[in-house]
């Protein structure tokens, strides 16, 4: 009866007559052959971890590390091309014997200088062998490196003089990316018996295996590199949204950085708290970036909003303000009440009584007076800085009824549009505009749902439409309650709201200063407008003194009571 071998009859299938030939036949091929099937089956399973590490000093000390188990290699180094493919740089060095880790992640940087591959006459650097490798793309293997023609190891003999180690075999071998370009040079050092640990050739069926293995290499790193670039350049691109948003208005320059800088700040805080209601809070790195890539596209919205809305400075600004317009229909009635006044002048006669032209006189002068007073009492309402009481609003309604004639035709000092605007009560805008200033976030959900994100980005456009939403469920756009708002949602619009209190480049209020910012959070936690127990987190924490260290303007700093929010 034949003999029977489960790994034999997993790596050959149902082939019969292959297995009896290995099985009855002598010990040593059955042993090689385990041997080779083995290794091409670690190969692969190699080849699945090298493709999903994504983490290049990670990916690159991998590399080497099985290369030198696949060949019991007692050293080894990794090189890499630079992007003008003159010069490679040392990633990775090992040695075992000499317990040498460098590069990688081990914490120890290489500060050698990169292996040129040409010459000072522009000759390609044949005598080293890595370049000699890189160059041409062709493997070398080295039963001793002490007695071997054609290449210089100079720099390895005085390596081995200063250490009293023995360099013996090489093996060097391209890393050749899927286009047949070669990126790197994968350098082994003195294969070692199993058993003796003496160094040793390397083997063909060796050589073998380290090519395939440095070519599935250089398609991991090439990857790897490719997924770095466009996770940089996606992140490059945000960042000039957001820039450009913020460009777009002169008074907003700067304002998502600083939301993103403070929210990415108390993630990170949270993330680190080892006691208290947050203890058990944790972010992962690609938490991070889900949340710090939202914060940076929060308020991409706003490039569909009009630069009036957003920079209206006073009540009756649109692409320019208005109160130049009442200004000049203030001079009119001046005009008209100077030519009133000349012409009941002219009426009279010489010998009449003066003290009917001292009258009349009054009257002009009183009327000046009026309109001056009118004119300023609208440019106090134009600012929109403090609340618009009632008798003030009808004062502006009485003003603006007042008549003049401009090109004959018979017109009021203001319009309706212009009353409406001036009677806003609080602020410069009206309730129709801050629909449409609202309405950026309705466009930022939009925006960005729309993208195709990888799986650990997919939460953006929630994180980043939520920064107006609040506890209570009165924020929008959707009204969302405490349940229905994620940790991450909520640091995001304690942000905005305290950056923009803080923010000294409003041009319808200025920044307020550090306590009144602070006072306000208060009233906004106690009203549950943002999460209470962060807002005390972020009092604890002095998060709030650090940014404003930061960013504000020092005459905005001034005394925070921290007891009275920490209650």
């Amino acid at each position: 009866m034949m003999k029977t071998d489960p790994k034999i009859t997993c790596y050959l299938g149902d082939s019969r007559e292959l297995k009896d030939k290995i099985l009855n036949g002598p010990v040593e091929l059955r042993d090689l052959f385990l041997s080779l099937c083995e290794k091409i089956a670690k190969l692969s399973n190699i080849g699945t971890a090298l493709s999903a590490e994504h983490n290049l000093p990670k990916l690159l000390e991998m590399i080497l590390e099985e290369a030198r188990g696949f060949t019991n290699a007692d050293g080894g180094t990794l090189y890499l091309m630079t992007p003008s493919k003159d010069t490679m740089i040392f990633e990775i060095v090992q040695t075992d014997s000499l317990n040498i880790r460098m590069g990688g992640t081990s914490g120890n940087p290489i500060n050698w200088y990169p292996v040129k591959l040409h010459l000072e006459n522009k000759q390609p650097n044949h005598a080293m062998v890595s370049a000699y490798v890189a160059l041409t793309g062709e493997t070398v293997n080295i039963d001793d490196v002490y007695d071997v023609k054609g290449f210089d190891f100079t720099g390895t003999k005085a390596f081995d003089k200063k250490t009293g180690y023995r360099s013996k075999s090489m093996l060097v071998v391209p890393m050749k990316n899927y286009e047949d370009e070669i990126i790197g040079v994968l350098q082994l050092i003195n294969a070692q018996h199993i058993t003796t640990k003496e160094s040793i050739a390397f083997s063909q069926a060796n050589q073998n295996l380290i090519i395939s293995l440095a070519s599935q290499a250089a398609i991991a790193i090439t990857n790897t590199r490719l997924i770095r670039n466009l996770e940089e350049l996606f992140q490059s691109f945000i960042k000039s949204i957001a820039s450009a948003i913020d460009e777009k208005s002169e008074y907003t320059g700067g304002h998502i950085e600083r939301v993103a800088e403070l929210t990415t700040t108390v993630a990170q805080k949270l993330n680190d708290a080892k006691t208290g209601q947050y203890a058990s809070f944790s972010i992962t790195d690609n938490e991070m970036e889900e949340l710090r890539t939202a914060a940076w596209m929060h308020d991409i919205g706003k490039i569909t909003t009009p630069e009036y809305v957003v920079d209206k400075g006073t009540k009756l600004e649109t692409i320019y303000d208005r109160i130049t317009e009442v200004e000049t229909r203030i001079e009119i009635l001046k005009r008209d009440a100077k030519i009133h006044y000349l012409e009941e002048l002219l009426q009279l006669k010489e010998y009449e009584n003066p003290e009917k032209q001292e009258i009349l006189k009054n009257n002009y002068t009183a009327r000046l007076s009026e309109l001056d007073e009118h004119l300023a009492f609208i440019k106090i309402a134009n600012v929109g800085g403090e609340f618009m009481a009632p008798d003030k609003k009808e004062r502006v309604k009485q003003i603006g009824k007042e008549i003049l004639l401009i090109a004959n035709k018979s017109t009021t000092l203001l319009t309706e549009n212009e009353i409406y605007n001036l009677c806003i009560p609080k602020g410069t805008l009206t309730n129709e505009e801050r629909q449409v200033i609202n309405n950026h976030v309705s466009v930022t959900i939009k925006m960005l749902e729309q993208l195709p994100y990888p799986n650990k980005l997919k939460r953006v456009p929630e994180f980043a439409g939520g920064h107006h939403e609040k506890l209570d469920g009165s924020g929008y756009p959707k009204g969302l309650t405490e349940e229905q708002l994620s940790p991450q949602t909520k640091i995001m619009a304690l942000a905005d709201i305290f950056e923009a209190l803080t923010a000294k480049d409003r041009p319808y209020k200025k920044g307020k200063t550090l306590s009144q910012a602070m006072r306000i959070m208060g009233f906004m936690a106690k009203d549950r407008h943002i999460d209470p127990n962060l807002f005390k987190f972020f009092v604890k924490e002095k998060i709030y003194l650090d940014y404003a260290n930061q960013f504000m303007d020092p005459a905005q700093i001034d005394t925070v009571n921290e007891e009275d929010f920490l209650k």
